[in-house]
């Protein structure tokens, strides 16, 4: 026999010990709950308004951005993005594409990479001297997707003297945006999983491995 009105008291009770960001997360984990809906709803209006490149003072989501290594200090940029959601038209006058049957195909292309990785791509061509740190989802309607991106100023003194931020100062951290070295830019080259999973991307990615495999090596004496 379980006791119902224990485990839901032990969950008021873990609600009640939780500290601040623990209890924001679970609020953004129920997405579907009436306050987070009516909260997109009116923030997805005013996302509209603005444009789609706007800086803002602080993040939306406060928790997520300090779990991605946001620091409310001098050197950190937030800065909100949409994007369109949906597949990539090919961009081709008219609809006609001049060449073989194979590559006629204009409407059901998909992006290879994911929609966040653009976010963070539109953001660090925007803010060029900045540094792409990371990105979260904060809302979308029907025709975009927002996402926060946290960017850092690698020429401000207070970052190049802070060791645990300072290396994305190197010059090696050039738009790691552009070259899927973020986050979202690792998972959509696959580079998530590990162990016997990740046999086709051994070597940095999959076209490595595949150029690995592919490739005939010979002694010069032999």
């Amino acid at each position: 026999f379980i006791n119902t009105n224990f485990f839901s008291f032990l969950h008021r009770l873990t609600l009640f010990i939780m500290g601040a960001y623990k209890y924001m997360e679970e609020v953004w984990r129920h997405k579907q709950s009436d306050v987070l809906r009516f909260l997109l709803r009116v923030r997805a209006w005013e996302y509209r308004q603005n444009n789609v490149i706007t800086r803002v003072s602080k993040p939306t989501r406060t928790d997520k951005a300090h779990r991605l290594g946001y620091k409310s200090k001098q050197g950190y940029v937030i800065v909100r993005v949409g994007v369109r959601r949906g597949g990539r038209k090919r961009q081709v006058p008219h609809g006609m594409v001049h060449g073989k049957p194979k590559h006629q195909g204009v409407n059901s292309l998909k992006f290879e990479r994911n929609l966040q990785s653009l976010a963070e791509e539109k953001v660090g061509r925007k803010f060029s001297n900045l540094r792409v740190l990371n990105s979260y989802w904060i809302n979308e309607d029907a025709c975009k997707k927002y996402y926060e991106v946290i960017l850092v100023d690698p020429s401000h003194k207070v970052i190049r003297n802070d060791p645990r931020i300072n290396w994305i100062a190197n010059p090696v951290h050039k738009h790691r945006e552009l070259r899927g070295l973020t986050s979202s830019g690792r998972k959509g080259r696959g580079l998530r999983k590990s162990g016997h999973r990740a046999n086709g991307i051994k070597g940095g990615s999959y076209r490595a491995a595949w150029l690995r495999r592919n490739t005939m090596r010979l002694k010069r004496y032999r």
